[in-house]
């Protein structure tokens, strides 16, 4: 008689959006674990790396269920987050591209999806709880920017976890995602004259560098860390700690007049961006990575690590840009708008000087 293995079949690992970005850099450190028999990248082109099984197809194209019949696992993780879409495109990109993953993944009998959404669906707010429990409600304001995104794809994972009871999904929500190519609303803030803080209130800073939502990635696509799974460095940073790292210093303002001023702006369409996404930089958001940390995980990077690190990859950055470009040569992003409430207070305070002379 020949025996049989004890051990159970190793799964084959798919990545969507596997040629740039954090697809590209989980599919790099997928090819080379032993825990997945295969691993497939799938994207509407090949990438570099060559031990993975490449499928060229648009994650919106409803054939994709043909292509992963003989997948086990699927992390998703083609999407566009740029600071600079054109906010509706980019929310129709990322919500057929979800939706068109789940339904091709119930149909193609994928045992689990791992997604990535951001903390950001906490909500920041001046009387956060800090740090967040994992299973805190999900209060962020719905809007164009996005962080709507993220919202509309957890909503689809909720209905799908209905429509779809066997199959098992896990949702990871990083902290301020930094690292090299990462550009978002946080990065940019620091590429600001002064940090702008509302009165009252202290933001606490919480970064996630890339190469731990990576590993982060990897235990969930193993099946370690299931369900929410928020992720991020140990602790947080305090205002004054930024400050002193960064040697920027903060502009106090009040609360009204900053998004008052940011909510003008975005509805001359100066700024695509919301000004809830203003939040995001004054008010607190900082998660609890309970799940990871009771799974063994650690981070690799520190915060004040991981801080530096943006400091330096925006310093190199503003090396080529050589300086930030005015409000009148350019598109304001979400992090411009900071900029242009710091310089709109700036005209008011004249202003009013004038007006008791």
């Amino acid at each position: 008689m020949v025996p049989t293995s004890k051990h159970p079949r190793q799964p084959v690992v798919a990545v969507t959006g596997a040629a740039s970005g954090l697809g590209r850099e989980l599919l790099a450190r997928l090819v080379s674990a032993a825990d997945f028999r295969r691993v497939v990248a799938i994207d509407e082109q090949r990438g570099d790396i060559q031990e993975a099984t490449w499928r060229e197809i648009d994650v919106r194209d409803p054939l994709l269920a043909n292509r992963i019949s003989d997948i086990d696992v699927l992390v998703h993780l083609a999407g566009d987050y740029a600071v600079d879409s054109d906010p509706a495109e980019r929310r129709a990109y990322n919500l057929r591209a979800a939706q068109t993953v789940l339904t091709a993944c119930a149909a193609a009998r994928v045992r689990r999806v791992v997604l990535v959404t951001s903390a950001m669906v906490y909500g920041a707010a001046p009387d956060n709880e800090v740090p967040l429990p994992e299973d805190a409600p999900v209060a962020a304001e719905p809007d164009t920017g996005v962080v709507g995104d993220f919202l509309e794809i957890e909503s689809l994972v909720r209905r799908s976890l209905r429509s779809h009871p066997g199959l098992e999904l896990t949702v990871l929500r990083p902290a301020a995602v930094v690292g090299p190519g990462v550009d978002t609303v946080i990065t940019r803030h620091f590429e600001s004259p002064r940090l702008l803080t509302v009165k009252g209130c202290s933001p606490h800073w919480q970064f996630c560098h890339i190469d731990d939502l990576v590993s982060a990635l990897e235990l969930a696509a193993r099946g370690v860390v299931t369900g929410v799974v928020a992720v991020g460095s140990d602790g947080w940073l305090e205002q004054e700690q930024v400050e002193e790292l960064s040697g920027i210093r903060s502009l106090e303002l009040p609360a009204g007049l900053t998004f008052g001023t940011a909510q003008r702006l975005h509805r001359l369409g100066v700024t695509p961006a919301p000004a809830t996404d203003l939040h995001y930089v004054v008010y607190p958001w900082v998660v609890d990575c309970a799940a990871l940390r009771e799974a063994g995980w650690k981070p690799s990077w520190t915060n004040e690590a991981a801080f530096e690190q943006l400091l330096e990859l925006r310093e190199n950055r503003t090396t080529v840009v050589g300086r930030r470009l005015p409000v009148k040569e350019a598109t304001l992003t979400a992090a411009g708008a900071t900029v242009a409430v710091i310089g709109t207070a700036a005209i008011v305070r004249q202003v009013r000087k004038k007006r008791r002379q």
